[in-house]
């Protein structure tokens, strides 16, 4: 059987588990620079969507009295590391879906009561932690989507638990699910998916299997099995990252080309520190620029870049040196720029070197750059940087309304007075 653990709504759960005064209050919060809404209270999820544009909510949040947060990445992402830690401790078979959500195999025995076990589990994080959580279970991956997606719709009813465990319950749950409401099913597929008359899990399950392959793909047709209750959607390794990027919006509009320039440097930069340290070094990538698309009155330039790499690299002189150069071939004078961004791709293991016959990686830049993470890893920040950066700069999220970092912040944790 899989088990699908996911807490609910995370960001905001994780803000009240310092500010109890929030429980029963609407909260939202917002993404990167305050941007949009990412997380809601199920008070908040009454008059706001996901995603909605702060700026145009203004008034509905202070009419309905709504609690706003910046995100608070730091807390978030240290709460989630604390209850994955607890998720591993029960099972081997574990394998974490995103900051909020992780699936586990519970291999059933005679001496294995599945609902006893999966209450465990959901005690000692809620216990521990203080986040509360919802649990699906089924015999398989997909299966557990649904099952989760139930404990969410009906949680009174649940208590936070539900268990796909017989072909009754699995053939409601999918003629109860919406076919965009599948796991792995876009809105552009269920809308291929409706031209058919299909409008349900049931109805996507119940067509042939040389039909979706057909109609669809092998990947389809692997979630159409897993839906019947035949396992084809395995439990995935931790694996290293396909590409690493630094995509951001600036703090003002820039014209100049050095000003962009130095920002694409130390995006680069940003970006070749997260490659060394999954070990990794990369053959190729993309360099971006964007004017600011929201205003309509502005002359609009968005363009971007594809660098094949001389030599496989990690080192950030070599690859800031790359992306400076495909950026002055894609930049234009005369325009507004807002955002841009670099993205690493094409990695092969940093043990692995390909030696070239023209040009290579320079191996003095191995240590230099082992001392400079060293030096910055260690003290905090980018307290050593290239010359080519700014040295007065350092990129900072609009967050206007952030909580305090009370888990990974010495000045900030919470003070008891006695």
């Amino acid at each position: 059987m899989y088990a699908l653990i996911d807490c609910n709504n995370f960001y905001v759960s994780c803000e009240r588990l310092f500010q109890p005064n929030l429980n029963g209050k609407p909260v939202v919060i917002l993404s990167n620079n305050d941007g949009c809404v990412i997380s809601r209270s199920n008070e908040a999820k009454a008059f706001i969507p996901m995603g909605a544009p702060a700026f145009k909510f203004k008034q509905i949040f202070r009419e309905k009295k709504v609690h706003v947060f910046s995100s608070n990445f730091a807390l978030y992402g240290d709460i989630s590391n604390r209850i994955m830690q607890i998720i591993a401790s029960y099972t081997p078979d574990f394998e974490p879906y995103s900051i909020d959500e992780a699936f586990i195999k519970v291999n059933i025995t005679k001496h294995t009561n599945i609902k006893t076990f999966i209450k465990k589990v959901k005690i000692e994080i809620e216990k521990n932690i203080g986040i509360p959580i919802s649990i699906g279970v089924a015999p398989t991956k997909s299966l557990a989507k649904v099952a989760n997606r139930i404990v969410k719709k009906y949680p009174k009813r649940t208590k936070g638990i539900y268990i796909i465990d017989s072909e009754e319950k699995r053939i409601n749950a999918l003629k109860w699910l919406k076919v965009n409401d599948i796991w792995g099913i876009g809105k552009r597929l269920s809308k291929r998916l409706k031209e058919y008359g299909i409008n349900n899990a049931f109805a996507f399950c119940s067509q042939n299997d040389q039909w979706i392959k057909n109609k669809f793909s092998i990947v389809e047709l692997r979630l159409k099995q897993d839906l019947c209750g035949i396992p084809r959607i395995k439990l995935e390794e931790v694996k290293r990252k396909k590409s690493i990027s630094c995509t951001r919006s600036f703090d003002k509009t820039y014209t100049d080309l050095e000003q962009v320039k130095e920002r694409i440097i130390s995006f680069s930069i940003n970006c070749a520190e997260k490659l060394r340290l999954q070990k990794s070094r990369c053959n190729a990538m993309h360099v971006f620029l964007q004017t600011n698309k929201h205003k309509d009155n502005e002359k609009q330039y968005s363009k971007s870049i594809f660098i094949q790499s001389p030599f496989p690299t990690n080192s950030s002189i070599e690859i800031s040196k790359i992306a400076t150069n495909g950026f002055i071939k894609i930049f234009k004078k005369g325009y507004q720029y807002k955002k841009a961004g670099v993205i690493l791709t094409n990695f092969t293991p940093e043990h692995q070197e390909q030696l070239s016959l023209f040009e290579n990686s320079n191996p003095k830049h191995k240590n230099l750059m082992k001392t400079m993470d060293y030096i910055n890893y260690s003290m905090g920040g980018q307290k050593v940087k290239l010359a080519s950066q700014d040295l007065n700069k350092k990129w900072k999220m609009k967050q206007e309304i952030l909580s305090s970092r009370y888990t990974t912040k010495l000045d900030e944790i919470i003070i008891i007075n006695v």
